[in-house]
């Protein structure tokens, strides 16, 4: 199409002349219309992620730094916190459609979920060698995590849950069961236990007495359902670890669902929530 002059329009037919000045008032205004919207309107906040208390020690300061991590604060006064590891390949923000269902759950309106966003670990020993330097150092970094959690905030804890999907879960175990600390309790759906070999010997006292919640899915094609229950059995075997009963919190909860594959169902999120209830109940003082 010919580009117009000016002494084209001037000279061109009124009704040519008056819709050609209406195109060019039309495409002004848009322009400055999407120059206000694009320019002007507020950006998307980046994920929030905590801010270093003062008080930290230089090496606890830098390894959570290193570390990124989403955070979905509590609705309410904040007095319990999870800690929610995603599985591989994924990141935080996967899980965060869970944290802000839970979230909405007046009775878990206090808790605060914190979600990792990622872990070098090349093999878990499936087909070849556990990548147990890759292990070890990501435990390492859930277990700062939570104490700077407990410096920063003042959480104890005994109100602290660690949990997560597949790798998650299995770094869950790994960080949860050999750490310094007695937690309220861990989660590991669809994982398994690492290090199985030296595990025993890296448990903290503190192992046998942490309740612990269980899911996993019959059909699972990456972890099988039976490399689940070894794991499971060792927990309680091997290290100890009583067999939950109903009614009582403590102990392993072992669940498995029917045709559930390498995923998560409504009714696994829902005995989830039901668990995180029990163990991070909401304070009445």
């Amino acid at each position: 199409m010919p580009m117009l002059s000016l002494r084209s329009i001037i000279s061109g037919q009124p009704g040519t002349v008056l819709w050609t000045l209406w195109t060019i008032i039309a495409s002004i205004l848009a322009a400055i219309f999407f120059k206000s919207a694009y320019f002007d309107s507020p950006r998307p906040s980046p994920p929030i992620q905590d801010q270093i208390p003062e008080h930290s020690t230089p090496r606890l300061t830098m390894a959570v730094a290193a570390l990124q991590y989403l955070t979905v604060p509590a609705a309410t006064r904040h007095t319990a916190t999870v800690f929610f590891v995603h599985g591989l390949g994924d990141t935080g923000q996967g899980w965060k459609p869970v944290a802000d269902m839970f979230r909405a759950d007046p009775a878990l309106a206090h808790v605060k979920w914190v979600l990792p966003h990622s872990f070098d670990i090349y093999s878990f020993g499936f087909d070849t060698a556990e990548d147990e330097e890759g292990m070890r150092t990501s435990a390492g970094l859930i277990k700062d995590l939570i104490k700077f959690e407990i410096e920063k905030n003042g959480i104890p804890a005994n109100r602290i849950l660690l949990g997560g999907f597949s790798q998650g879960g299995t770094m869950s175990l790994l960080a949860g069961l050999t750490g310094e600390f007695k937690l309220a309790g861990l989660t590991v759906l669809s994982g398994w236990l690492p290090l199985r070999s030296k595990f025993k010997d890296m448990a903290s006292p503190n192992a046998i007495s942490t309740p612990i919640f269980w899911g996993h899915g019959s059909a699972d094609p990456l972890v099988k359902a039976q490399f689940s229950k070894d794991s499971a059995d060792f927990l309680t075997e091997q290290l100890g670890v009583p067999l939950a009963k109903p009614g009582q919190s403590g102990g392993l909860s072992y669940n498995v669902y029917e045709g559930m594959g390498h995923t998560t169902i409504p009714k696994e999120l829902d005995e989830l929530k039901t668990f995180i209830k029990s163990v991070l109940p909401a304070n009445t003082n």
